[in-house]
């Protein structure tokens, strides 16, 4: 079956930030599919939409789980038959994390395995329905502690917060997009990764200073963004954030 409308899949998309930038899309017109590793999470995720009059469905999704992976990217294919924008949003962050003396080994594998390798492998399998769209968009949704510039700045609110496997993982999550909107100069997939800012979220412990609904204004905005869309960017709410 073919979809007129736009298809877009939002990873991690059963809650916090991830179920705003669904709503977001879905209200601007895009068909969403929820992924997430928790069904019945999504499947309330989906219900909460459907209230509002925005059409979605749930597709079982697990970064680690790469066999699940390529059956969400069969499910697409057969029932949609391509993809328009993927929202790389689903990560982790582990209470063992910290500063590089004494954060977990196995802590920092369990969050690149998720956050950056899991990202890659979602990517990699979404890129055949991205091909078929006349305009894809990837967002990867990183953070401002990704960047290597503002991690060695003094001055950075960002300094004081070593968290050695969150943050390398955003860093490669950067390079990710980076590599990949070079690789990908020429087609009709644009690529960027976007900071949200500091969102009250379960991944933030709800400390931070903007409600999901606004961290997800950006990260939307990316996605939906029209012709001579800028590719290899990383931005955050206040303009483009330093590698």
């Amino acid at each position: 079956m073919a979809d007129t409308n736009r298809i877009a899949l939002v990873t991690g998309a059963n809650k916090g930030i991830g179920l705003e930038i669904a709503r977001q899309l879905a209200q601007a017109g895009v068909f969403v599919i929820v992924g997430a590793r928790d069904p019945a999470r999504a499947q309330a995720a989906v219900e909460d939409l459907s209230t509002q009059g925005l059409p979605a469905q749930f597709v079982h999704l697990d970064l680690n789980d790469h066999v699940s992976i390529a059956a969400a990217a069969e499910t697409i294919r057969v029932e949609h038959g391509r993809l328009d924008i993927l929202v790389n949003n689903a990560g982790i962050v582990d209470a063992a994390d910290g500063p590089p003396t004494a954060s977990s080994p196995e802590a920092v594998h369990r969050i690149m395995d998720t956050n950056f390798v899991g990202t890659m492998a979602v990517t990699q399998s979404m890129l055949p329905l991205l091909r078929r769209s006349p305009a894809a968009r990837i967002v990867n949704l990183s953070s401002s502690l990704g960047s290597l510039t503002l991690n060695g700045d003094p001055t950075s609110p960002y300094y004081s917060a070593r968290l050695i496997g969150y943050n390398a993982s955003k860093a490669a999550l950067n390079m990710l997009t980076v590599q990949l909107a070079q690789e990908l100069r020429g087609t009709s997939i644009v690529v960027n990764s976007v900071s949200p800012g500091f969102v009250k979220t379960d991944l933030t412990g709800h400390s931070g200073f903007m409600t999901p609904e606004e961290g997800a204004r950006l990260p939307v905005a990316y996605a939906l963004l029209g012709e001579d869309a800028p590719s290899g960017w990383f931005v955050e709410p206040n303009g483009e954030t330093p590698w």
